[in-house]
């Protein structure tokens, strides 16, 4: 090839490019030119390449061509590339561009869980009578979830709480009832001890409409001295009346638990009929929602104080249970499905 062809090839490259370059329009094709007139294997390339072959004196003023129409090349892809992706922006503002004079979409509040309403409620109830909330660990020792409690090892009360055991006397605790052992080791021999502690508890056992393997409860504790059994109904009384309503009414019935003495089954008059009987209540008026009894000596000596000076009395219930009575909700299981059809109903 003589030094004129290469010379006449590269001028009519150059205005070739030029015009298509001019014409892009966007900055895909743009990226095609580049390729075709500066890449590896681009026109240009090839006939820098055969620079070499051309007499010695046209070499010079060939080469110092050739690179004057790569550099105009390369000045115009990024000039028009600068062009193509600001009008590329400006285009998408004008798609994205909001009437803010339209009416917005209103954004759907959360909603507190129905058990989380009932625990809220449970605990303003306690602290507005002097309880103090306490925290306690879900998985327990042997020692702290029944031994402690007056539940020693061959006692027939383990057999309703049958246990999930996660090692070698290490428990999913099955009761709320261990940070009363806790707390009073804490604060002995300090009175009184006012504590109310909500937290999930763990047991084996039927999964139906009112049961489950994982469920919610409350406790109460309070150690002093002189307390007895009229400390006890008067706390219950002010709770039973603060959450299902000033005309409720209280029954004690004696019952048996190894960490209280004595120990009864608390009823409440049934809300929805007040005594008269109804279906929920089975017709008997009453409603039994916790156990309670005054602390057994054994428990206080655990905890590090003398029944001989200070009595007390716990009582526990379930907050699943509050909440399916307060909201009517007739399965267990529906509080924890996270079905939004049940929470946007209560």
């Amino acid at each position: 090839m003589g030094e004129y062809a290469v010379e006449t090839q590269l001028r009519e490259l150059r205005a070739e490019a030029r015009g298509a370059i001019a014409l892009a329009e966007c900055l895909a094709a743009l990226q095609e030119l580049e390729v075709k007139y500066l890449g590896r294997r681009a026109r240009l390339t090839t006939m820098l390449r055969s620079l070499g072959q051309m007499p010695a004196g046209e070499r010079p003023r060939l080469g110092q061509l050739a690179n004057e129409v790569r550099r105009e090349l390369e000045s115009l892809l990024e000039a028009r590339r600068t062009q193509l992706a600001s009008g590329q922006a400006e285009s998408e503002l004008v798609g994205e561009r909001l009437d803010v004079t339209l009416p917005g979409v209103a954004a759907k509040p959360g909603k507190v869980h129905p058990l989380m309403r009932v625990w809220r409620d449970v605990e303003e109830t306690f602290v507005s009578m002097g309880f103090e909330v306490v925290d306690g660990r879900e998985v327990e020792t042997d020692f702290f979830n029944f031994e402690a409690l007056n539940v020693p090892q061959d006692h027939p009360a383990r057999d309703m709480q049958d246990s999930f055991y996660v090692g070698e006397d290490i428990v999913l605790r099955t009761q709320t009832s261990p940070v009363q052992i806790r707390t009073m080791r804490r604060m002995t021999p300090r009175t009184p001890v006012r504590l109310v502690h909500p937290g999930r508890v763990f047991r084996r056992g039927d999964d139906d409409m009112t049961h489950s393997p994982m469920f919610h409860q409350v406790e109460c504790l309070y150690v002093d001295k002189g307390i007895g059994l009229t400390h006890l109904k008067g706390v219950l009384l002010a709770f039973a009346r603060s959450f299902f309503g000033p005309e409720t009414e209280v029954r004690m019935r004696p019952s048996y638990f190894p960490f209280t003495e004595p120990s009864a089954e608390v009823d409440v008059s049934c809300p929805w009929c007040h005594g008269s009987g109804c279906r929920i209540c089975k017709g008997t008026g009453w409603i039994e929602i916790l156990g309670a009894g005054m602390v057994h000596p054994n428990v206080l000596r655990y905890g590090g104080y003398d029944p001989d000076l200070v009595t007390g009395f716990a009582f526990g219930m379930g907050l699943d249970r509050l909440a399916q009575m307060r909201y009517g909700i007739d399965h267990v299981r529906l509080m924890f499905a996270n079905d939004l059809r049940m929470l946007r109903q209560v």
